[in-house]
This record gives structure tokens, C-alpha cells and sequence, in this order.
């Protein structure tokens, strides 16, 4: 659950950067994971922080570095890629 939170951040702040809205005529899939680690357990009450940047983005394809904070602390990390496609009806 936390490294698909980081992925939807991670979607969420490529629609910013493009200055677009997510619409119904595109979306963006998650489309792979590097370098997952879990490096502390999250207990429910526990306030998680994501932080997520841009790598690059290549044609259509978006590359992250992703982190997963509690108390200031790392509790999972992860390079993420996700696919932006427009929908055809």
C-alpha cells in the first residue's frame, strides 16, 4: 500500500509539472518499481509523509525517486515509473 500511495503522488505531480488536470481522457499507469526497500515498519496512527521527484521523463514514460517519511524518518523508498496514455474511445 505505501509504494502504490507513491505511486498515485508520484502521478499527481506529473499532471502538475505538465500544469494539466487528470481527466478522462488520459491517464497515468504504474508501471514498474526498482529498488524497493522497507526499512521500518508503518503501525496504523503513524503519520506518512510521501516525497516523491522527477527523475526525467522520456517519451510518455515518467521516471521517480520515492520516499515514504515518518517522524522525519525513511520507512520506504523506491525508483517508480508510470506511463502517461491518452484514452481512446
Amino acid at each position: 500500500l505505501i509504494m502504490e500511495a507513491l505511486a498515485q503522488a508520484a502521478g499527481i505531480l506529473s499532471f502538475k509539472t505538465m500544469g494539466e488536470m487528470p481527466s478522462e481522457d488520459s491517464v497515468f499507469y504504474f508501471v514498474g518499481i526498482d529498488e524497493a526497500r522497507f526499512k521500518k515498519p508503518v503501525m496504523p496512527g503513524d503519520q506518512l509523509h510521501l516525497h516523491v521527484t522527477i527523475e526525467r521523463q522520456m517519451r510518455g514514460i515518467w521516471k521517480y525517486n520515492a520516499e515514504a517519511k515518518v517522524d522525519g524518518e525513511v520507512v520506504a523508498s523506491a525508483k517508480l515509473m508510470c506511463a502517461k496514455r491518452e484514452i481512446q474511445e
